[in-house]
């Protein structure tokens, strides 16, 4: 049996409403391509309202980057083009067909230049994320590795195992290719008790790693720092788990499959469930007649709590997304405030009586409990930040823009994602996972 590498920092927010592992197969009528989800890509339409496209027509490229081309989950038709302020592009809105036309493929996978070329007529080059900085790969940078992880950690997120159940044929296949663009390995990342199907366990071209621990274990960040930390000048790759599988699929049937399995999760649910669907779904059929209380008083999340995207009822899930979660509005003062019982509200200090009751699930809502505030030192960042780096001292060298000391302190290592439980926890309630995301894209800007 492998070494387990254990997480000691972190934290597990047990929330209510975890999805039951029952799949329901539902179909929206509109689904929606939404170019924020890709960081740093300046975005340039394909195709006008109204034209008609097939699952996997490319409908979008990146200007500054040719190969980042992104392709329609469904066939249809071009409803609408939203945009926002200086007509910043929103979402491309496609009304589906009934019944999915697939564009056809013949991707290579002889050597690099064939898959990142096959990858990239077929719309899945976005699937490959670069650190450092978390953007959209640069074809043109070898990365020493590429890292994929096979389970989730975050609160309510869906169960990997689960969601990929049966396709351990275009997993492999997935994995085969991606082999093709690394000087180095692959990695496979996986957790002693999450990962307990045979999916995983039969892969063969990857080095396995096992983790075991409460989150942020199934960030890539934390598991690139405890096996192939990244040093100045050197580039990993991450790709999920389901891209890995739509990956594999497009090389083994020539087709893009963005098939996927969602959690809808949240104490807001009633009855939180699986739901078979396609990226880029409207949410509004896997909540409708399935919420408890009021919409209006729901905070709607594209994700997890911690990193996901807040969006409206009738919004859309992400492509990066497995998740969609809904949990209460915290809009309402509460009396006395700190001073209460708070009997279920969840701390990581023992302010609230949490520490005593280990197992309990909260219903927590969106209020913060304060507002922005003096930026002390409390030492609470490294009780659930797991990396070799200095989380207060690194994001103080952000906030007064010193790249030269972001860069001693690993600004290398780390994504927003990876603060988002120093920022649930931060008793000066400063929006880290911003913050990082600015101090990333001035540090590429500069240093390339």
């Amino acid at each position: 049996m492998s070494k387990v590498l254990k997480v000691t920092k972190g934290l597990d927010i047990k929330l209510k409403g975890e999805a039951e592992k029952v799949s329901k197969d539902v179909a929206s009528e509109v689904y929606a391509v939404k170019p924020t989800d890709f960081h740093g890509i300046f975005p340039k339409l394909m195709h006008k309202e109204g034209a008609e496209v097939k699952a996997g027509t490319l409908i979008m490229y990146d200007k500054y980057n040719e190969h980042t081309k992104v392709a329609s989950p469904v066939s249809g038709e071009i409803i609408e083009v939203v945009r926002g302020a200086k007509r910043k592009l929103l979402e491309i809105k496609i009304l589906a067909d009934k019944e999915i036309k697939y564009e056809k493929h013949e991707p290579k996978a002889g050597n690099r230049e064939e898959v990142i070329e096959s990858l990239s007529t077929g719309g899945l080059w976005p699937c490959i994320i670069e650190r450092p900085f978390g953007t959209i790969a640069n074809p043109e940078v070898t990365p020493k590795s590429i890292h994929i992880s096979a389970f989730n950690s975050g609160p309510l997120e869906a169960d990997v195992d689960y969601a990929l159940h049966g396709r351990d044929k275009d997993f492999q296949r997935g994995v085969e290719v991606l082999a093709n663009l690394p000087s180095g390995k692959v990695h496979l990342h996986v957790h002693s008790q999450k990962n307990t199907s045979d999916l995983f366990k039969n892969i063969t071209g990857v080095e396995k790693h096992t983790f075991s621990g409460p989150h942020p274990s199934g960030l890539p960040g934390t598991q690139i720092n405890m096996t192939d930390p990244i040093n100045k000048g050197e580039h990993v790759w991450t790709v999920k788990a389901l891209h890995v599988a739509m990956i594999g699929k497009f090389f083994n049937e020539g087709i893009y499959d963005a098939g996927v399995v969602l959690a809808v999760a949240g104490s807001q649910i009633q009855k939180p469930a699986y739901f078979k669907t396609t990226m880029g779904a409207s949410i509004k059929p896997l909540v409708e007649g399935n919420l408890n209380g009021n919409e209006d008083k729901t905070r709607f999340v594209s994700g997890n709590v911690l990193t996901g995207d807040r969006i409206e009822k009738s919004g859309f899930v992400g492509f990066y997304h497995d998740t969609v979660t809904a949990i209460p509005e915290g809009d309402e003062p509460q009396f006395l405030g700190w001073l209460a019982p708070n009997l279920d509200k969840f701390s990581l200090s023992r302010t609230f009586f949490s520490w005593a009751m280990p197992g309990k699930r909260y219903d927590l809502n969106t209020n913060k409990n304060g507002e922005e505030r003096a930026f002390v030192v409390t030492g609470q960042y490294e009780q659930v930040f797991p990396l070799d780096v200095m989380p207060q001292q690194l994001i103080k060298s952000m906030i007064v823009d010193d790249i030269e000391k972001m860069e001693q302190l690993g600004v290398y290592e780390v994504l927003p994602e990876d603060f988002s439980l120093c920022e649930y926890v931060c008793t000066s309630k400063q929006p880290l996972q911003e913050i990082v995301r600015k101090s990333l894209d001035q540090a590429k800007q500069e240093l390339g």
